[in-house]
């Protein structure tokens, strides 16, 4: 009998990168996510079953990841990238041998049998990540959910027409490379905003005039999606904890500048993150939505460089690395190292820490379930979400710790492993209750993702936003008018209001991880998307198109070359309108 049930849920998003850059920022980005966490991920469930567990993951993947993912360009990229990285650690071996480092020298050849082991692994597999994910959900180990299309913030996006195509997108996406619809799905950044007359927070057209906007769970709900995930200081009120201001020093200083600004709500005692509630901001009694809510006490065990396992000394450390190959040669030492303290990595001490870390997680996952069926004498379930890129990317050791963490679970059997979708079929619950705004940043509010340094990145968006609406709807009006030049620019020109919506470019700016690049793309796709419906509106007046202009068009079909399957149909109208 168990005293309760645990899901792991890791959320896998990185933005569009393909053909925007490689280095430092753009396609390694998704090559180190492949080689760091994507491949160990798929590498220890598989051992796990060939160990004889029966092991329960639930994993998002981003429709704009699955799209690069499956894209040639990025399976060719990661092979250079791969062979690239053995030949520095090659490199570095011969330095450290002329040296008589030893140590250093069996880190290098570490990093050697690493990336030739991923190489190998990637061509066993066809060089085909999502397929094995695939697999594993068929074969009932793995439960994957979606996410909005190209992680647009859902609560700041101006127009519900934006928030539908980024719903619908995901679910086509989805059935496109999983076989079936989603049952879930991971709002980007856990943001959430239900009904209310909205007011754009930066001007449109020099107003702020509010109009009725549908809450986000209504979109889901349309579109057959079951249940998404929250804070928990969304459901019950209370102090927000933050899960990457711990990481990111700017968003430090940023937080210093809302916290006045910031009272939490009351706790409400009578909600607990161990049930799951039904959500629906809507008067018109449409099917509500299902919640499931992160635990409050184990997360920072997990999220925190400073105060979590992470922080260990004896695990390699994230900032320090030598080039020119760029590969990490030394340990966490203390959270308070400066780089130049920084211990030599031992493989053999850092690996000898897990047991003990997943253990004690293990433990505290029990010891909150059992408080909770002896308080209400039910089983409840602790939902433990993260970025699943924490797990081998920025904690390398962290794929090792999610392998035993799930091996100790099921060997003490005190708790039960689930499935979201199967936790929500087991209890269907039955309580509505509403949530307000907010996300899982600090303070659960926007301040992250709309500040003095990105509200101009909203402007931008909020203009796009209308211009795409207005041109849809004319499509649609004008049947007889449409010709496969006007269709071909359309889609185009919502695949760059989707690239230039997506959260990352807001979150690069506040944290400052990699500004002037999130500040050049989101420009760039702006740029893009003008100079498309440019084309467009003198493809409508019947005037010739400069062959250049046209080039323009066919050039950015090449480039940004995601969502086929996309539908001029979800920016013309909203299918069910406030």
């Amino acid at each position: 009998m168990s005293v309760g049930r645990f899901a792991f849920v890791l959320h896998s998003h990185l933005p569009y990168v393909l053909s925007h850059g490689r280095w430092p920022h753009g396609t390694d980005w998704i090559c180190e996510a492949a080689a760091e966490t994507y491949l160990p991920i798929l590498r220890v469930m598989n051992e796990l079953l060939a160990e004889g567990y029966h092991p329960k993951l639930t994993i998002g993947i981003s429709p704009v990841l699955c799209e690069q993912l499956s894209d040639n360009s990025f399976k060719d990229e990661f092979v250079f990238y791969l062979n690239q990285k053995i030949h520095a650690a090659q490199h570095d071996a011969t330095e450290f041998h002329r040296h008589h480092e030893a140590n250093m020298l069996k880190n290098a050849q570490f990093w050697e049998s690493y990336y030739s082991n991923a190489l190998i692994h990637f061509n066993e597999i066809g060089q085909d990540i999502l397929y094995e994910f695939r697999k594993l959900q068929d074969d009932g180990h793995l439960e994957i959910i979606t996410c909005g299309a190209t992680h647009g913030y859902y609560p700041l996006l101006s127009r519900d027409e934006s928030l539908q195509a980024q719903t619908k997108a995901a679910v086509k996406n989805y059935d496109k490379h999983f076989g079936r619809r989603p049952k879930g799905i991971w709002l980007p950044e856990c943001a959430y905003r239900p009904r209310y007359e909205w007011a754009p927070p930066v001007p449109i057209d020099g107003q702020q005039k509010p109009y009725l906007r549908k809450g986000s769970d209504e979109f889901l709900t349309e579109n057959g999606i079951e249940f998404f995930i929250v804070d928990s200081a969304l459901l019950k009120g209370g102090k927000s904890i933050g899960v990457y201001i711990d990481r990111f020093d700017a968003l430090k200083l940023l937080w210093g500048q809302f916290e006045s600004q910031y009272h939490p709500r009351q706790e409400e005692t009578d909600k607990s993150p161990r049930e799951v509630y039904l959500v629906s901001s809507a008067p018109e009694g449409k099917k509500p939505t299902a919640i499931f809510t992160r635990d409050p006490d184990t997360g920072l065990l997990v999220w925190s460089g400073e105060h979590g396992y992470p922080g260990d000394g004896h695990y390699l450390d994230f900032h320090k690395k030598r080039f020119p190959g760029g590969l990490r040669y030394w340990a966490v030492t203390s959270a308070k190292s400066d780089l130049a303290d920084k211990v030599e990595y031992n493989l053999e001490g850092a690996l000898n820490r897990i047991p003990e870390n997943a253990s004690h997680f293990a433990d505290k996952i029990a010891e909150i379930l059992s408080g909770h069926q002896a308080e209400t004498g039910s089983e409840g379930i602790l939902v433990a979400p993260y970025d699943a890129e924490l797990f081998g990317h920025w904690w390398f050791e962290g794929p090792h710790f999610l392998k035993e963490v799930l091996k100790t679970l099921e060997k003490n059997g005190a708790v039960a492993t689930t499935f979201l979708s199967e936790h929500l079929e087991r209890t269907n619950p039955r309580k509505i209750i509403s949530i307000p705004e907010g996300s899982w940043g600090e303070g659960n509010h926007h301040y992250i993702w709309l500040n003095q340094h990105n509200a101009w990145t909203w402007r931008h968006i909020y203009e796009s936003e209308a211009t795409m609406c207005r041109l849809s709807k004319w499509w649609q009006e004008h049947p007889r008018e449409q010709s496969p030049q006007i269709h071909d620019a359309l889609k185009q020109l919502a695949r760059e209001l989707m690239l230039m919506s997506a959260s990352d470019w807001q979150f690069l700016i506040s944290t400052f991880a990699a500004r002037d690049y999130a500040e050049l793309r989101l420009t760039e796709h702006y740029q893009d998307f003008k100079r498309i419906a440019a084309v467009i509106d003198e493809l409508i007046a019947n005037k010739k198109v400069d062959s250049g202009d046209w080039q323009y068009v066919i050039d950015c079909m090449q480039r940004d070359t995601l969502f086929p399957e996309i539908d001029i149909s979800w920016f013309a109208k909203v299918e069910f309108p406030a």
